[in-house]
């Protein structure tokens, strides 16, 4: 069985593109949302193992939605991303949270991302 993935990105073409990479490394995209409420919605609809989420999103941050995404019941494992290389900046743990994995937009082709969605 596949691992299952949300992915929420605000870029039409980019959830194109991810779904596309994501298929080609053996991963299944259950579901995909261009916001956060969207995102929430469709993790608790499909409880993805894993999702990948863009730092910058409208109507909300990309940081705090993965956090909450990481804390739902089904604990799914959450990758950040984003085309500016230093969102990671951002990424520091506040207030007790671990700090979440990051890769940049134009590496997730590279390897690594699949490495990060099935890391415990």
């Amino acid at each position: 069985m596949a691992l299952s993935v949300l992915v929420v990105d605000d870029d039409p073409t980019f959830l194109s593109l991810a779904a596309r990479i994501l298929e080609g490394i053996g991963v299944e995209v259950v579901a995909t949302a261009q916001d956060a409420e969207a995102a929430i919605t469709a993790a608790q609809a499909t409880r993805p193992q894993a999702a990948l989420v863009d730092v910058g999103l409208p109507y909300g941050d990309g940081i705090a939605l993965a956090h909450e995404l990481a804390a739902l019941p089904s604990g799914p494992r959450v990758v950040l991303t984003s085309t500016d290389r230093d969102a990671v900046s951002g990424l520091d743990a506040r207030d007790g949270r671990r700090r979440l994995p990051f890769l940049p937009k134009e590496e997730l082709a590279n390897g690594h991302l699949r490495r990060l969605l099935l890391a415990q």
